[in-house]
Parts: structure tokens; C-alpha cells; sequence
């Protein structure tokens, strides 16, 4: 059998080679996992949305505004309506500070501003501290709990700032991310109620 010379022209050819295979193959993968991961955050994003907001009638989704925020970030208000009446927003809403990277959360204001349920949609904290968000802010326990609450009227921060919120155990830097990402959807919610409440949504 012979022998392919050892040669730059061939190794340069053999690399281009293994290259096209993989890119090729990392092409298809992402095609075939494209539409089923797409499918499976829409799944979420509306799992969210029914979650956070009171009893509603229409379609959210059809109704969604998205703005971005005076901190740059995109932001998603989801306004939920029972027979046309508006009795809720859900706030697809991102910090930044995050201890690790963004906290996206989807958080539901009743028409006044007043807080009515959470849930967490995607972070990177560290896991058993950053990672209590998911239930810390709605346990009625000290002053855990932001349900209820409204931002406007209410100091929603953590105490060790002044505020009137605990900070999840060791994971201050995410309590704050996390009640940033609730600042800026309040405020985003505000900024649009009008246009939300004259069914102005786009």
C-alpha cells in the first residue's frame, strides 16, 4: 500500500477535509435541533405567562410588545385580558448583574402594579445559593416575599441596601439581579400601560 507523501499541500488538504465534515455536520445538527428547541421556550414562555398573571381569556402572545428598556436590555410585555379587560401583564424581563451572567425572569404585575407571581426563566448562578431565586421570593417568611408587593411603592431591594427585602442566603449579588429584573419590567410595564390598556400592543 502506498504511502501519501508527508507534505504541507497535503496536510493543508486533509485539514480542509476534516473541516468540511464537521461544519457539515454541525450544520445539520443545528437544523434538526433548531425547530424542537424553539418549540420547547415557547412552550416555557407561555407556561410563564399563565403562571404569573391572573385567569385571562385572550391570547398573550398575539398581543406582545416589545420594547427595550432605559438600560438597553429587550424586554417582552405579554398583556393577558379577560373579555377584553386587561387583568394583567406578564413581563418577560433581564438583569444583567446577575452574579454569573443575565436573569431572565417572567413576572406578572396585576393593572395597579402590584406584583401577583414569578417565575424564573433562565440564569447561570451558582447552584444551591443563586439558584434559591426560583421559590426565595415567594416564601412567606421574613420579608422574603415580593408577592403582592409593588414596585412603585414598595422599596425592592435587598435590606443589606435599605431596602425591605431578605437576600437569598449567600447569594446576594443574584438577589439583586434578580429584583433589578423586576425593577426593569415594573418600570418597562409603566412606561407602556397606556398603549397596554387601549389594546395598543403590537
Amino acid at each position: 500500500m502506498a504511502t501519501i507523501e508527508s507534505s504541507l499541500k497535503n496536510m493543508l488538504l486533509t485539514l480542509f477535509v476534516i473541516t468540511a465534515i464537521a461544519g457539515t455536520s454541525l450544520g445539520f445538527v443545528y437544523k434538526m435541533t433548531k425547530e424542537p428547541i424553539a418549540a420547547a421556550k415557547a412552550k416555557k414562555q407561555q407556561e410563564a405567562i399563565k403562571m404569573v398573571v391572573p385567569a385571562f381569556n385572550n391570547e398573550p402572545g398575539n398581543e406582545v410588545m416589545t420594547v427595550t428598556s432605559k438600560e438597553g436590555l429587550p424586554i417582552k410585555l405579554f398583556p393577558a385580558r379577560e373579555d377584553g379587560k386587561l387583568v394583567g401583564v406578564a413581563v418577560e424581563t433581564v438583569s444583567n448583574k446577575g452574579f454569573a451572567g443575565n436573569v431572565s425572569i417572567m413576572v406578572g404585575f396585576k393593572p395597579d402594579g402590584t406584583i401577583e407571581n414569578y417565575q424564573v426563566l433562565e440564569h447561570k448562578e451558582t447552584p444551591g445559593l443563586g439558584t434559591k431565586m426560583d421559590a426565595w421570593f415567594k416564601t412567606d417568611k421574613g420579608n422574603q416575599s415580593i408577592l403582592g408587593k409593588n414596585p412603585g411603592k414598595d422599596n425592592l431591594t435587598v435590606s443589606k441596601d435599605g431596602g425591605d427585602v431578605d437576600a437569598i442566603t449567600a447569594a446576594t449579588i443574584s438577589s439583586r439581579a434578580f429584583l433589578d429584573a423586576v425593577r426593569i419590567g415594573y418600570e418597562s410595564f409603566m412606561e407602556n400601560k397606556d398603549k397596554i390598556e387601549k389594546g395598543g400592543a403590537q
